[in-house]
């Protein structure tokens, strides 16, 4: 297993700009995870760890591309009908074995390998719907009008032999588990899924269907970040709550670090008495407080214990959802193997206007609609607070503010990041 470097999270600056974060993120982090040989049946969702060089054409000859007639385009007449005999017919999957000469039809489906020519010429190059012919008697009857190759698909059409089909540190779609199939592969090389561990900590913290005391609260950021940790493909293990004492703590940590790649926790990395996770970490390993320049997140904290990476999300929900999308998705993407790390926006109106600090990135809780002209406005929810998890059930994704915008006006263009973007 490949390790991360020693103390790779240090950072001794002040207000740290998002850009600045995600650039050292990348440039610090690598893949942790080992390559296992994987049945292509269970590729799907996971990270390739090897380019995939196609071995062959596809399609590997020339075929037709649909059900009818493939004829020579130089004995058709351009003014009128064209009557020609045909006598073979060529199913999907079965090659004529002979040449076919000038003058004659072939009837062909659709997939069917295209005949060959008379002493190792071209053979017919051109194929009729059969809804545009009429047949009678062994004759087929050609309208004027198809044009030279129509209805043919040539040999490496779509992939060439030699060719990168996929590359390395691609998140497995099912279009690219078709691809791969295409060109005879059953087997993939797949990154081992990250093995990540979850917990929170406090003793005011009680897990649903549990009965509370007065001043207890249910933990909704764990099952939160554990589905987030799941949509990314990891093999995610749930430690539970761990109680306000610093053995305890310190001892859950160092165990988790010895079979985890990766540990995730929000909350209760404060200065406080009775804040735990803090001393723990750094008992064990590093701890460092990133002060970024945004809204919402207080300081996101990164650290190691030994060579594991610890994440210490903050503890209001919005900004635990905010800062795990922003800042330890494409960290634990990037120790997953994967090439793509940021996600993709998509430019939408603003039906709403707002005033923002300048020199700090927000993300705005928002919903999408259409326009009657067909565009796409973004509304945002009522309340910017960081506590209110309702807002993200409202929301359809991020509208995103960089540092150097202080206003939106209605019907700006903002950038939107969908949650179905970051959330898998």
């Amino acid at each position: 297993m490949a390790q991360l470097s020693d103390d790779c999270f240090a950072f001794g600056g002040e207000l740290m700009p998002t850009s600045k974060a995600l650039a050292l993120l990348a440039e610090t982090t690598r893949p942790v995870a080992t390559a296992d040989e994987v049945p292509i049946t269970d590729a799907h969702g996971r990270i390739l760890a090897k380019n995939i060089l196609s071995e062959r054409d596809v399609p590997p000859h020339d075929n037709a591309a649909v059900d009818g007639w493939a004829v020579y385009f130089d004995d058709l007449n351009k003014e009128s009908d064209t009557s020609l005999p045909w006598h073979d017919r060529i199913p999907a999957g079965r090659p004529l074995g002979h040449a076919v000469p000038r003058g004659q039809a072939v009837r062909v489906f659709t997939g069917a390998p295209m005949p060959q020519g008379e002493g190792g010429a071209p053979g017919p190059e051109t194929v009729l719907m059969q809804e545009d012919c009429r047949e009678q008697d062994g004759v087929v009857i050609i309208p004027p009008g198809i044009k030279k190759g129509a209805n043919r698909r040539n040999a490496g059409e779509d992939i060439k032999k030699g060719e990168i089909i996929l590359a390395a540190g691609r998140r497995l779609q099912p279009q690219d588990v078709g691809l791969a199939a295409s060109v005879g592969l059953a087997s993939l090389s797949i990154y081992r899924r990250l093995k990540v561990a979850v917990f929170s900590s406090g003793d005011e913290v009680f897990d649903p269907g549990q009965d509370i005391p007065a001043g207890g609260i249910y933990d909704s950021n764990r099952f939160m970040i554990i589905a987030l940790l799941e949509g990314l493909g990891c093999e995610v293990h749930d430690l539970g709550i761990l109680p306000d004492q610093l053995d305890a703590v310190r001892d859950a940590l160092d165990a988790a670090a010895k079979t985890h790649d990766a540990l995730i926790t929000s909350g209760g990395v404060s200065t406080g008495e009775e804040d735990h996770i803090k001393a723990a970490v750094e008992a064990l390993g590093h701890l460092h407080f990133w002060r970024l320049a945004i809204r919402p997140g207080r300081p996101i904290a990164l650290g190691q214990i030994d060579y594991v990476p610890f994440v210490g999300l903050p503890g209001n929900p919005i900004a635990a959802l905010v800062t795990f999308l922003r800042f330890a998705r494409p960290l634990l993407l990037r120790l997953s193997g994967a090439a793509d790390t940021e996600p993709r926006s998509i430019p939408v109106h603003a039906n709403f206007t707002y005033k923002k600090k300048k020199g700090r990135r927000e993300w705005l809780r928002a919903r999408l609609y259409t326009l009657d002209d067909g565009s796409v406005a973004a509304e945002k929810y009522k309340s910017s607070g960081a506590g209110i998890l309702s807002s993200a059930v409202f929301a359809d994704g991020l509208i995103e503010l960089p540092e150097n915008i202080t206003r939106v006006e209605e019907g700006m263009l903002v950038d939107f990041l969908p949650f179905n973007e970051m959330m898998r």
